[in-house]
């Protein structure tokens, strides 16, 4: 069992009216989605409608979504019912972005042969996310013909950016908002089950030591609380510890997307 899939307590809308949220807010902002096809899964991605060609690409990755319809209850369809990172997304200020959900997010049943629950439960970090991932990133950026990339996750979405970027070595700045940087400690810390099969980012401090990291936590977080994200921090020498900015005001999801245009600011690298 695990705990972002539901503790918010609100019913879950249907599978189709979460994806249509997500068209009609990408509508709006001039994006449209792009579907990725990569070895395992087929992931979604949404993209501006008017694409630039970027030396830098900035990459948004979303949260873990509804994974679970109560403490014992599957969902079905882990496709989020507020996508944070992708409202975040569509107030970057250019358009040298791109939205990436996680596997089985958004996914039509053609492409969902290999959408097997533990993907986004235990094995929700599992290596064949990451590849797939891996993968789709790499075709965004030759979509822009873009040489480095910017990894901006959200909560769970936090994890995979941070796996992501301790294998490459395009990846200019790492930021995590609200983000599981250290699933075990996580699971100790809410008394659940551990997320057997999951690559573990804490562990992997090591190859992200060279790699620019900025972490946002929620003051009154407490799906992932600003001490985890402290404890993963601290795991670094002394001199080369990421930066970590806890915001008073924030919980784990608001309200991120409305402050992310001060937010970027602060913490994005300047614009080509």
């Amino acid at each position: 069992m695990a705990l972002t899939g539901w503790i918010t307590g609100c019913a879950p809308l249907s599978g189709e009216s979460r994806w249509q949220r997500a068209d009609a807010l990408a509508t709006q902002a001039r994006w449209h989605p792009q579907r990725i096809v990569t070895a395992p899964f087929v992931l979604r991605a949404y993209v501006p409608q008017q694409r630039v060609r970027a030396d830098t690409l900035t990459v948004y990755i979303e949260g873990d979504g509804l994974a679970w319809l109560s403490p014992t209850e599957i969902s079905a369809d882990p496709t989020p019912r507020t996508p944070v990172a992708l409202q975040m997304a569509l107030r970057h200020p250019n358009a040298a972005a791109a939205y990436l959900a996680r596997p089985c997010q958004y996914v039509a049943a053609a492409d969902a042969q290999h959408c097997d629950p533990r993907f986004w439960t235990s094995a929700r970090f599992a290596p064949e996310v990451v590849q797939a991932t891996d993968q789709a990133l790499t075709t965004l950026m030759q979509d822009v013909g873009a040489r480095q990339l910017v990894l901006v996750g959200y909560s769970g979405g936090g994890a995979v950016a941070a796996l992501v970027a301790a294998r490459r070595k395009d990846v200019l700045r790492l930021v995590t908002v609200a983000g599981n940087l250290d699933h075990a400690a996580w699971t100790r810390w809410h008394k659940v089950t551990p997320l057997s099969g999951s690559l573990n980012p804490a562990n992997e401090w090591e190859r992200l030591r060279d790699v620019p990291q900025i972490h946002l936590a929620g003051a009154l977080d407490t799906v992932v609380p600003p001490p985890l994200t402290q404890a993963y921090v601290d795991r670094y020498p002394a001199g080369q510890r990421p930066q970590l900015r806890v915001l008073p005001g924030q919980d784990h999801s608001c309200c991120w997307a409305n402050a992310w245009p001060v937010l970027a600011a602060q913490v994005l690298p300047p614009p080509d």
